[in-house]
């Protein structure tokens, strides 16, 4: 019983870096990339699609899902996401006044806000850090789909909140969008200059976080040495 248990988790872990390594296969070639029974594929499958590991799009295809992006995101370089973008972030809101977050895919089709710093105006976002919110309405989900204009960010008003507009930019990790960096500002107190002046700014925090992200990691001591 528990050697067929290791089996069937090393096919399920072979089927998810398939998944990932390919960033979007079917059940056809996934079971022949892993040499698995088409059968047995759909089965494991459809278990790392319940537990958010994997997510199918309308044609079959299966893709990486936000609990795997999530997981993904926190290890990258060695350091929690948050911890590396906080410097960033902190710098934005210097800049702007402005409350910003970081956030990731969720479970489902939401994107998750893991960090927010305040911004310095009186009245402010409420923190919602822990929620989820749809990404067809709100300006993360966008970025984090790469549903980006040419300006470069997003920009959505009254998408989850009425009265509330939100600014992104994906932050992307090589070619791939691994989070989202977004402004919340009530939106009376937001003109089209601030608007674009605001979309700039975050565009280049978003560009930083992403080029450290994508930096080579640097090579540990050799073992035995400290």
């Amino acid at each position: 019983m528990a050697e067929a248990s290791t089996r069937t988790v090393e096919r399920a872990l072979a089927l998810l870096a398939t998944v990932c390594e390919s960033g979007g296969t079917n059940l056809v070639d996934s079971a022949r990339d892993c040499e698995l029974a088409p059968s047995t594929a759909l089965r494991l499958l459809r278990t790392l699609e319940t537990t958010g590991f994997v997510a199918k799009d309308e044609s079959g295809v299966y893709r990486p899902g936000g609990r795997i992006i999530q997981l993904g995101a926190q290890a990258l370089s060695n350091e929690s996401l948050v911890d590396l973008t906080q410097p960033t972030m902190d710098a934005v809101v210097a800049a702007t006044g402005e409350s910003a977050y970081l956030s990731v895919r969720g479970h489902g089709d939401t994107a998750l806000y893991l960090n927010i710093v305040q911004g310095t105006h009186s009245v402010r976002h409420a923190s919602w850090v822990g929620r989820t919110v749809p990404l067809d309405t709100s300006a993360a989900g966008h970025a984090l789909r790469g549903d980006i204009p040419a300006e470069g960010y997003v920009v959505i008003g009254s998408g989850v909140e009425a009265d509330v507009t939100a600014i992104a930019c994906p932050v992307r990790s090589e070619a791939r969008i691994v989070a989202a960096l977004s402004l919340v500002i009530p939106s009376y107190r937001l003109t089209a200059p601030d608007t674009a002046r605001y979309g700039h700014i975050l565009g280049s925090a978003a560009a930083d976080v992403s080029a450290r992200l994508s930096r080579p990691a640097k090579p540990g001591p050799p073992e035995g040495q400290s």
